[in-house]
């Protein structure tokens, strides 16, 4: 949690990253558009159309995010996510502090598995990993901003890659033009009590 409580740096910003599934969806039936009176009625049927995968990054004290898209949730899906944030959405950071769930595939070795080794090892220097404690993984703020993104933008049916990629920038782009920001009041005393089991007991000398 201390992490989350440092002062913004410029040098060094907090980037907080999730991924999220999406069930692609058509409609069976054709949409009967609203009417005078007649509200917009969608057949209750539809027709799976394949899944897609999210993976979102939020700096929270930037007010600033950015989602991919992708088939797969896999090893190499997390690996470009993290050459992208380096290379392209914080080419100047000195090193970006990163919080991450704690899962198998976010690991330097998927990074050596993706990427030739010099380029492996360059997005890695760049990234100071902080891993979410297991079944504690609420306390990576990206978790708030992919309940705001479920919310406001992947409630209803999205048939193909291509639409969600449209829905899904528009609502990036909108709320990076307003600076939203994610309001964290949960500290690090506050996690000694609700998380005491992850914290060692002091043991004093007689």
């Amino acid at each position: 949690m201390s992490v989350s409580a440092r002062p913004l740096d410029p040098l060094r910003p907090l980037v907080c990253f999730d991924e999220s599934g999406k069930e692609l969806q058509r409609h069976r039936r054709p949409v009967a558009p609203a009417a005078p009176g007649q509200p917009e009625r969608i057949d209750h049927e539809y027709v799976r159309a394949g899944s897609a995968n999210l993976l979102l990054w939020v700096a929270p004290h930037l007010g600033q995010r950015g989602v991919r898209i992708a088939n797969q949730r896999t090893r190499v899906e997390w690996a470009e996510a993290m050459r992208a944030l380096v290379e392209e959405d914080f080419p100047h950071a000195e090193r970006i502090v990163l919080v991450v769930d704690n899962l198998n595939t976010h690991t330097a070795a998927a990074l050596y598995h993706t990427f030739p080794a010099p380029l492996a090892r360059h997005i890695w220097a760049k990234l100071e990993v902080h891993d979410t404690p297991k079944h504690a993984s609420w306390l990576n703020i990206a978790e708030i901003e992919l309940s705001a993104l479920s919310r406001q933008c992947l409630t209803r049916r999205i048939p193909d890659v291509a639409t969600l990629t449209t829905e899904v920038g528009a609502w990036v782009a909108a709320r990076n033009a307003a600076q939203t920001g994610v309001n964290w009041h949960f500290t690090t005393a506050d996690a000694r009590i609700k998380l005491k089991r992850l914290y060692p007991t002091p043991v004093y000398a007689n």
